[in-house]
């Protein structure tokens, strides 16, 4: 009997220290409720190799003028990790320690799945960028450090070389506060750069959904991206995501807004204001207890699954 593997990557500013981790367990207990069929659930962790980095340079930050700045916790905090985060797995030096990480736990998780299994991706925030990063983009072709890692993780995806006939089949994508959408401003500048950009994504995505039959006899790979009003880092991609992959022939591709009708709602008359931005930090954890994405991750395991 096939099995529905639920994948779960989580973005930036994330830190655990539980083994395993647990920080999709309020999620995966929801889609539970919601779903009657057995499922298995997969949590990637990789926050914890951006630690020592950002610690580092918080240390080389304290000055008697660092004292003076405003919101210095928040800068230390929410802001190094939310950004310094992103820029330290852009960067290959970095980068690849995440790489290895997630490929050893791709490995232990995934050891066992065919290509009669089927595979639901949720990524959160960056955590959805990578996973695109991973299994698509061209920087990895190159022999660099975490080369031989990504094409491990390739090689259990179906439809990706360098064997596009081994692996699990994905089946779904759900993004939650997703930047996916600046994929596309890479690959617009890269078009003016002589051999492309090397994070262009399109021609190994497009092989992938050709080679797993997505684009024939209407079949598409459904893809929800969830955005709650008050996360910054949140953006639309029903538009946006076809350019990268040929046309919309592809992917049935849909935004759905996610509200927490408690705290929003107080803040929904400063929602075009600086003031907004106060509250995009608690917006954007909001996906991981929210009944409306278990439910649909719920009915989209029991789509392609019936």
């Amino acid at each position: 009997m096939a099995t529905d593997y639920v994948m779960f990557i989580h973005g930036v500013s994330t830190r655990v220290t539980s083994v395993p981790p647990e920080y999709a367990k309020p999620l995966i207990k929801l889609v539970e409720q919601s779903f009657n069929l057995p499922f298995q659930p997969i949590q990637l962790y990789w926050g914890d190799v951006m630690e020592d980095p950002e610690k580092k340079l918080r240390e080389q930050l304290q000055s008697p003028e660092w004292d003076q700045v405003w919101m210095k916790s928040f800068r230390e905090n929410q802001i190094m990790q939310f950004a310094g985060d992103a820029v330290l797995y852009i960067s290959r030096h970095v980068g690849y320690l995440a790489v290895q990480k997630l490929a050893a736990q791709i490995r232990e998780k995934l050891g066992n799945a065919n290509s009669n299994d089927r595979l639901h991706l949720v990524g959160h925030s960056l955590g959805g960028f990578i996973l695109f990063d991973l299994f698509f983009s061209a920087r990895w072709d190159e022999n660099v450090p975490g080369h031989d890692d990504v094409q491990f993780i390739r090689n259990r995806i179906f439809g990706l070389s360098p064997n596009p006939s081994d692996g699990i089949r994905l089946v779904s994508m759900h993004t939650m506060g997703s930047p996916i959408v600046f994929f596309n401003l890479i690959n617009i500048a890269g078009t003016d750069i002589q051999g492309g950009s090397t994070h262009n994504i399109t021609p190994q995505l497009q092989d992938m959904l050709r080679n797993l039959g997505f684009g024939s006899n209407g079949r598409k790979l459904p893809w929800r991206n969830y955005i709650h009003p008050g996360d910054i880092i949140a953006y639309p991609l029903a538009k946006a995501m076809p350019s990268l992959v040929g046309g919309d022939n592809y992917i049935d591709i849909k935004d759905l807004i996610v509200r927490d009708d408690g705290f929003s709602t107080f803040f929904l008359p400063l929602s075009q204001t600086i003031l907004a931005v106060l509250y995009g930090g608690s917006a954007h954890q909001t996906y991981w207890s929210s009944k409306k994405v278990a439910k649909t991750i719920a009915q989209t395991i029991q789509q392609v699954s019936s």
